[in-house]
């Protein structure tokens, strides 16, 4: 079973409790880690969850990556809207 989950563009995405972002020293990555759960992040993951913070929206959220790395912000939209709802289905993220 699936669950879908859709954002919008007010949604303030923040870690809910439990789940932190933490960088591994002995494997020199960041992780993403649950109960039970761990995920590894790239370096795009990572700049979209840092972003994450419950206060800036999802629209904020894509402007500022869209600036900071020059991208074309429909592409930018779609790469972050996929990352977080596959994450809030999998309760790590919180819209």
């Amino acid at each position: 079973m699936t669950i879908e989950t859709r954002i919008a563009d007010g949604s303030r995405p923040r870690l809910p409790r439990g789940v932190r972002l933490k960088h591994d020293d002995a494997r020199g990555e960041w992780l993403l880690l649950a109960p039970e759960r761990l995920v590894k992040t790239d370096a795009i993951a990572l700049a979209i969850l840092q972003r994450c913070d419950g206060v800036a929206t999802f629209s904020a959220i894509v402007d500022d990556l869209a600036a900071a790395f020059s991208a074309d912000r429909g592409r930018v939209e779609t790469d972050v809207r996929a990352l977080l709802e596959d994450l809030a289905a999998k309760r790590m993220i919180d819209l």
